[in-house]
């Protein structure tokens, strides 16, 4: 019993290690609160636009304009996060995205709101994000300090999203069914008060400058160069950006499903969404316990596939409870793929371009979104909903397996980089003649 008590508390400190940090551990537990609140506000607000004018176009819109900032802003971004003090930068974006959810608050408790004020509002979050989401994930390093909990401390913040994505929508549909949309957008105000204290009691070490400073655009095309002459980066970025571009747009669709297909309310809506944060939040639980980088590519093909998968049977299902195991699969699949790229290119990246790479990362993995939006509402406003998604459920299937013939070179590539800092032990002359299985 003793042993199995041991290996029990090795499994929890394995899976929480990056919490050893104490700013770590603020972050998690501010910006965990900050979450449940943006998943109550994003699920109020699709449904308040559908409640409103029962557009799947518009829903398209909406989805357009609050991410396709990301698309424009990100890389410009990414060069403050590589220039600047990214504490301050996040205690600034958290303070207007709370700006952003008071006015939402308060124009739909007081009747005011109009179809073009969520579309303004929804546009001034998008360009929020758009600088908030590079900034976070490059702050990450910051706070845990080392690379050999880099990946643990990214898995758990993907387990928080999800975590927030599971708990969030389901809360919200209650509380929109019972109260209206404006109690969703009221909490969500408050939410940020959590983040924005934890990020200010924290003691960051001021970053070392990367030599002199040069012109923005200048610093902006070596990112680019940077990340498109390493194979790894980019091919990770690609399938990324498929997914993000053909598959995730299901979300933009889900109230029409909710609604026309399974004939349910705004409770319907948020139970979908919390099966897709189910499985996500599973998956990010079991990134955290994995000890090491290493088979994150295998993981990555497959699960694109998983995520297509998912995403198909969700489309043609008619049943409440299959909708919602397709959907727990689809998260699963296509959490393991964002969270996995994640951690591979943090990994990998140099430290003077990590703010740029990952604003690329952001590109693709919420800049494409917005395309993928309009292009879901305008198609399922044409051909059904059904058709709309197994169009992208094909693409991210075959983007799986585009990414698994080029994953042989991409190992050959990333190899002396793990190497290098310890991933890979170095091989000793000795080790070159022994057979790995006498090693």
């Amino acid at each position: 019993m003793k042993n199995n008590g041991g290996d029990r508390i090795g499994r929890w400190q394995l899976l929480l290690r990056a919490l050893r940090y104490r700013n770590y551990r603020l972050f998690f537990l501010g910006q965990s609160v900050s979450l449940v609140g943006t998943w109550m506000q994003q699920v109020a607000m699709s449904w308040l636009v559908y409640r409103l004018t029962g557009s799947a176009v518009l829903l398209g819109v909406i989805g357009f304009v609050g991410q396709l900032p990301t698309f424009l802003f990100a890389p410009f971004a990414g060069v403050l996060a590589d220039r600047w003090d990214r504490r301050e930068l996040v205690l600034c974006t958290q303070a207007l995205a709370m700006l952003q959810a008071a006015i939402l608050a308060l124009i739909v408790v007081t009747g005011m709101v109009e179809v073009w004020h969520v579309i303004a509002l929804a546009s001034f979050l998008g360009v929020i994000s758009a600088f908030d989401v590079p900034v976070r994930q490059s702050f990450v390093i910051d706070m845990v300090e080392d690379k050999e909990s880099l990946g643990n401390a990214i898995a758990l913040n993907s387990s928080m999203v999800n975590g927030a994505r599971l708990i969030g929508p389901s809360v919200a549909g209650l509380l929109i069914a019972s109260l209206g949309e404006g109690v969703c957008f009221i909490l969500n105000a408050f939410s940020y008060l959590a983040v924005i204290v934890a990020v200010a009691a924290m003691r960051i070490r001021p970053a070392q400058p990367h030599g002199a400073r040069k012109d923005l655009l200048r610093e902006l095309k070596e990112g680019v160069e940077y990340a498109a002459g390493f194979k790894p980066i980019w091919a990770i970025l690609l399938l990324i950006g498929v997914l993000s571009l053909m598959g995730m747009p299901y979300s933009v669709l889900m109230p029409v499903f909710a609604k026309d297909l399974l004939h349910g309310g705004a409770h319907t809506y948020g139970f979908l969404m919390g099966a897709t944060g189910l499985g996500a939040f599973v998956s990010t639980i079991f990134l955290a316990s994995r000890r090491s980088v290493l088979g994150l590519g295998r993981f990555m093909w497959s699960c694109a596939c998983v995520f297509g998968i998912g995403v198909a049977a969700f489309a043609m299902s008619r049943s409440l409870i299959l909708s919602l195991l397709c959907l727990l699969v689809a998260g699963f699949g296509v959490m393991t793929v964002i969270a996995s790229g994640n951690t591979v290119l943090q990994t990998i990246v140099d430290d003077d371009k990590r703010g740029r790479v990952m604003s690329f990362y952001t590109m693709a993995f919420m800049g494409t979104t917005p395309f993928g939006s309009l292009f879901a509402g305008v198609v399922a406003g044409r051909i059904g909903a059904t058709a709309t998604l197994l169009i992208g459920a094909g693409a991210c299937f075959v983007a799986g397996l585009l990414y698994a013939r080029h994953l042989p070179a991409i190992r050959e590539q990333v190899r002396p980089i793990y190497r290098r800092i310890g991933v890979i032990p170095e091989m000793t002359p000795t080790d070159l003649v022994t057979p790995p299985e006498k090693r």
